[in-house]
């Protein structure tokens, strides 16, 4: 049994020609003959049932890409496991017969994290959506890989709880860990690393992990290696997430969001450093540039003015919400800033965040019939105001349509770049302007990507930041727990 392995999608940037050729002479050097394909499939099939196997092209292709503008690579087969018994013994067969093993949750990504590059068996884990185990008391929950964030937050709506870390996405709360990814609430909540206690993983042989022992879920420990930290980030590059224990907090008593706008960029960014410098615990400070927030209007039928913007807002009591907007509005007028356009009930809060969170097809709109490539780079909050500057700068010198929107309060903003990919021109300027910008990330101590992941797209860059020590140590790391080479290969590293 052989499968078509044809291209689905054109090919975007920095993904060549000759790149797209090895990936499927690869894949038609991995695929098994008809009688070994024959024997695996029943395999699959006699662990999560006929309807959990699935050999057709439009499934293989839907499980080959994510959101990014990278190729698809669909997998030779998707399978839908139910329980981590089901991922464990899929695995087990998979490791028996050398085949590449490839997480998916929602497919939400943006560095082409799952595709299969070598074909291989999709995991497709959506089949798994347990809440498994809720503790108010103690501020944690459990979950399985098919739970996402907003299934989560309506699960909690009547517990007086949330989870509180927002990709703008419904990401599978797994695959989030998976990239380590945080979001608009990250200078206030964390990202993914700081709310992780605890995972089940499935490694590539099928052995079942728990990264901080079998049930344990501490707020803190200093008992042996940060197994768990080890696989937060890890791109389904060392094993299958199966389930994770999660940080929870309160739903605050008062949340109010405001709008503010300013004369320049410089001006934004610089009472976005004061404001943190100052200690006000603010939960959300976004930063939209004058492109960013003219795309939202027309997209969204808004009327704010098309100038450097900043998004607040702020959690707490009623009287510390009060205190927080009293400091933020005396430093962003010192900047310039005009007053606060404010957004108090929920459901004008609403509006205002998914004006933010529809940044990519509000980007994307600005050119229809073109595509959008988003990059992300992070960098200590004194380098902040640098980098967005010269970083405005290199878009206009070089004709490019970019607009910047990005959580500052931690250092971290997106490029949404927006291109013909039928200009070979503007393709490769688009290519040179991202990788212009994550070496200016690095040289000012920062990082080529603070939440997106590497996935496919910045594997040279990791290299650049880390250093071919701490590569060495990666790869000595891969090597043991996944000595074929099976996880999700190609990626990271």
């Amino acid at each position: 049994m052989t499968f078509a392995l044809r291209p689905t999608r054109r090919l975007y940037a920095h993904l060549s020609t000759s790149n797209f050729v090895q990936c499927r002479t690869i894949k038609k050097e991995r695929t098994l003959k008809n009688g070994g394909w024959e024997r695996v499939i029943l395999a699959f099939r006699s662990v999560c049932g006929e309807d959990g196997v699935s050999l057709g092209e439009a499934v293989r292709e839907q499980h080959g890409r994510d959101e990014s503008v990278h190729r698809c690579c669909p997998p030779d087969v998707v399978v839908w496991p139910r329980s981590v018994e089901e991922v464990s013994a899929l695995a087990k067969i998979c490791h028996h017969h050398h085949l590449p093993i490839i997480p998916f949750g929602t497919g939400t990504g943006l560095e082409g994290g799952v595709g299969a590059l070598k074909g291989g068996v999709c995991f497709s884990l959506r089949n798994m959506d347990r809440v498994l185990d809720l503790h108010q008391e103690d501020f944690d929950v459990s979950v399985e890989p098919g739970v996402t964030r907003k299934g989560l937050n309506s699960y909690l709506r009547d517990t007086g709880l949330w989870f509180p870390v927002d990709p703008g996405a419904d990401a599978s709360l797994c695959g989030m860990a998976a990239t380590s990814a945080s979001g608009t609430n990250a200078v206030r909540y964390g990202t993914m690393r700081e709310n992780v206690l605890n995972l089940e993983v499935v490694l590539a042989d099928g052995s079942i992990i728990h990264t901080a022992g079998r049930g344990r879920r501490p707020r803190k420990t200093s008992a042996g290696y940060n197994l768990t930290n080890l696989f937060v980030g890890s791109e389904g590059t060392l094993g299958v997430i199966t389930k994770t224990t999660l940080r929870l907090y309160g739903v605050p008593e008062a949340m109010v969001s405001a709008v503010c706008t300013f004369p320049s960029v410089q001006a934004a960014v610089d009472s976005t450093v004061q404001v943190l410098q100052t200690g006000v615990p603010i939960a959300r400070i976004e930063f939209l540039d004058d492109v960013m927030i003219d795309a939202c209007n027309s997209f969204n039928s808004l009327s704010y003015p098309v100038a450097p913007t900043l998004f607040l807002e702020f959690h707490g009591t009623e009287k510390s919400v009060e205190e927080q907007v009293t400091v933020t509005e005396e430093i962003t007028q010192a900047n310039g800033g005009s007053d606060f356009s404010w957004a108090r009930d929920a459901e004008t809060r609403g509006r205002l965040w998914k004006a933010r969170h529809d940044a990519w097809y509000a980007a994307l709109a600005l050119r229809p019939g073109c595509k959008a490539y988003s990059t992300d780079v992070c960098v200590p909050l004194s380098r902040l105001p640098q980098i967005i500057v010269e970083t405005k700068e290199d878009l206009m010198l070089n004709g490019l349509t970019g607009p910047i929107a990005g959580h500052v309060g931690d250092g971290n903003f997106h490029c949404i770049m927006v291109m013909d990919p039928n200009d070979q021109d503007e393709v490769i300027r688009v290519h040179e302007f991202t990788e212009r910008l994550a070496r200016r990330a690095l040289a000012l101590d920062g990082t080529c990507t603070g939440e997106h992941g590497v996935g496919l797209g910045k594997r040279a860059l990791l290299r650049e930041e880390m250093g071919p020590l701490a590569i060495e140590v990666m790869q000595g790391l891969k090597a043991t727990l996944d000595p074929k080479n099976l996880m999700n290969p190609g990626k990271v590293l």
